[in-house]
């Protein structure tokens, strides 16, 4: 969400920070700018949209100056426009801002009263006019950045660069990540390590109140109680491949694609060759002391955990409770004794589950996140953090993460009931070599892509679409529905099969399509009775099974996808790729921003 890049370099910054931007994209915006300092005056460009527009608008009114900072916007306070994108500027400050300030109104009000007046409809415009207010009282820019900083409530993560300054970026993070890059007499600023890859494979990751003043010849970071903070420089290991599209349209195309391969990376970490059972990072977690199971997450990763939470009830007999995180952080729920606390977030920056996690501090047993960025806020603040092994996720809608999570999800499982005596060895057993061979059946799920895109084409005329799942394929309906309203715009809800008499069967009709995904299991004729009350009303089914199961469901199925036979316990695994397919070829026909579709962003670190 947003994303901030900074260059103190050898070469025209412009051009480094719009590329540095483009790798941002991935986050969400609808805005982009840049700003530079050249002969010690600032000079800034912005655009409303794609960076296109922006590189186009720097082809025919360029900017100079080997210092800058840019910005992409996902909008909060102020429509999309070009004077309420970054980045804000009040006389000799310029500023970008990710996050958002909660007690902005009340700083405007203050400022109005001193004779300074507004350009725009945002918060971040405030924190630009208070440091150039500070500064016309004296202040330097180091000091008067502070002094405004001191006086914000709420999530930023803050770049600054000042008029006259040419070797001066002042960076600061409370609640949104930024990272500071290492070079070879140059520095920068980003978002995240994605932006700076190209630049440097040196990265030093600001923690929860930090403040950098940041120079050619390096960085002088403060704490949050001002003491100076020796904060470490990591060598960020990313392989840029993984950056471009590899031959296909698109990113999210890209990454349904790659699912094989890095669920082999994951089982291969946590099922390693010659192990006898699942094998954790670092410090070992031993289930026999937990009583009870507490999982944290928003969005697709919540639909995760309610996967997860099947496995760990009836594998492991442990009983779980799943929240999402917006509302666990301010339900403020009492934590017993013996309590574990499981966090899940592919960005491991996703400000509401942060959140969650620090209200647990101190009142779990143990914090214990899966997450797919290890040097993340939510992995260091963890006592074990278990990496998914997805490699760096591009779409905003969530794929190769998600499949990732619930394979940890699983062994954590599967090493909860070893702990617990729960699961016979010979069972565990072929949960194993089920877990092993899942890349193979995954290949087999994708070469049904033709047969899913001819589906999606029919969808894509549907308004509405009802997705119905039994058990785990439950957390399988919400999760399908959730895609394909990310990406196509469809409304789509998921739905328990067994409710669909409790109400949504009142909007079956010859109009509405309904996804059932339902491999044959012993679930199955609970669910086949579901579809028949389905086509009783002339309901269109699409059937996600094996052919057992498309077998016996018989003739009235509207449209069919077929299935490998897979253990049970994998059914979720590997039924989410007809569900992202499905859901990627019908946005396809709609023509929709596959990648980055409208009002949503990948990394969501304001509340």
């Amino acid at each position: 969400m947003c994303g901030i890049v900074g260059v103190l370099g050898h070469h025209e910054a412009a051009p480094i920070l719009v590329k540095a931007l483009k790798r941002l994209e991935y986050r969400g915006y609808d805005s982009a700018g840049i700003a530079t300092i050249n002969s010690g005056a600032l000079d800034r460009r912005r655009a409303v949209g794609k960076l296109v527009n922006l590189s186009d608008l720097l082809v025919h009114n360029p900017l100079q100056g080997k210092s800058g900072i840019g910005h992409t916007r996902w909008a909060t306070h102020g429509a999309p426009s070009v004077g309420n994108a970054h980045p804000h500027r009040a006389g000799g400050v310029v500023v970008v801002h990710n996050g958002i300030i909660e007690n902005f109104r009340d700083l405007r009000g203050e400022l109005a009263e001193q004779g300074l007046h507004f350009e725009t409809e945002t918060d971040t415009e405030t924190i630009a006019l208070l440091t150039q207010h500070y500064m016309s009282e004296g202040k330097s820019p180091v000091e008067a950045a502070n002094a405004a900083i001191d006086r914000l409530d709420g999530a930023f993560a803050l770049a600054f660069l000042f008029e006259g300054e040419e070797d001066l970026i002042i960076a600061a993070r409370k609640g949104s990540p930024l990272a500071i890059g290492h070079g070879d007499g140059e520095m920068f600023v980003g978002s995240d390590a994605i932006a700076l890859s190209p630049l440097t494979d040196r990265i030093t990751y600001l923690e929860e109140g930090d403040r950098a003043v940041v120079t050619r010849k390096g960085v002088q970071i403060r704490n949050a109680k001002g003491e100076l903070a020796n904060r470490e420089i990591r060598r960020i290991q990313i392989d840029r491949v993984n950056i471009d599209k590899a031959g296909h349209k698109h990113f999210m195309a890209k990454e349904i694609a790659e699912q094989p391969s890095v669920l082999r990376d994951a089982v291969a970490s946590y099922l390693p060759a010659g192990a006898d059972g699942v094998v954790l990072p670092e410090e070992e977690l031993d289930f026999a002391a937990i009583d009870r199971l507490v999982m944290v997450a928003c969005g697709t990763a919540f639909y995760a955990c309610m996967v997860a939470k099947y496995w760990f009830e009836q594998i492991a007999r442990l009983p779980v409770e799943i929240d999402i995180a917006s509302e666990f952080r301010y339900r403020e729920p009492p934590i017993p004794a013996k309590t574990a606390a499981l966090f899940v977030s592919q960005s491991g920056e996703t400000a509401d589950t942060l959140a969650a996690m620090r209200y647990c501090n101190g009142k779990a047993d143990k914090l214990v996140s899966v997450v797919n960025v290890p040097e993340s806020s939510i992995a260091r603040e963890s006592d074990l953090a278990l990496p998914i092994h997805a490699g760096v996720e591009i779409g905003v809608a969530s794929t190769k993460a998600f499949t990732c999570q619930l394979i940890v999800l699983l062994s954590l499982a599967l090493k909860a009931a070893t702990d617990r005596g729960t699961l016979s060895v010979n069972e565990a057993a072929k949960i194993y070599d089920a877990m092993r061979g899942l890349p193979l059946l995954l290949d087999t799920a994708l070469a049904q892509s033709d047969t899913i895109q001819k589906a999606a084409q029919r969808l894509s005329e549907a308004r509405d679409v009802l997705f119905l799942g039994r058990g785990s394929m439950y957390p399988l309906a919400l999760e399908g529905a959730l895609k394909l309203k990310e990406i196509s715009y469809i409304h789509a809800e998921g739905y328990a099969s067994g409710e669909l008499k409790h109400g949504p069967i009142a909007l079956i009709d010859s109009h509405m399509p309904v996804v059932v995904l339902a491999p044959r299991d012993g679930l199955f004729d609970k669910t086949v009775s579901n579809m028949q009350e389905v086509m009783a009303r002339e309901g269109k089914v699409l059937l996600i099974s094996d052919n057992e199961g498309i077998d016996e469901a018989g003739d009235g199925v509207w449209l069919s996808i077929c299935m490998p036979k897979v253990h049970d316990a994998l059914s979720p695994i590997l039924y989410a790729l007809p569900a992202q397919l499905l859901a990627y070829h019908t946005a396809v026909a709609k023509g929709t921003d596959v990648d980055q579709p409208r009002n949503l962003a990948k990394s969501v670190t304001v509340e």
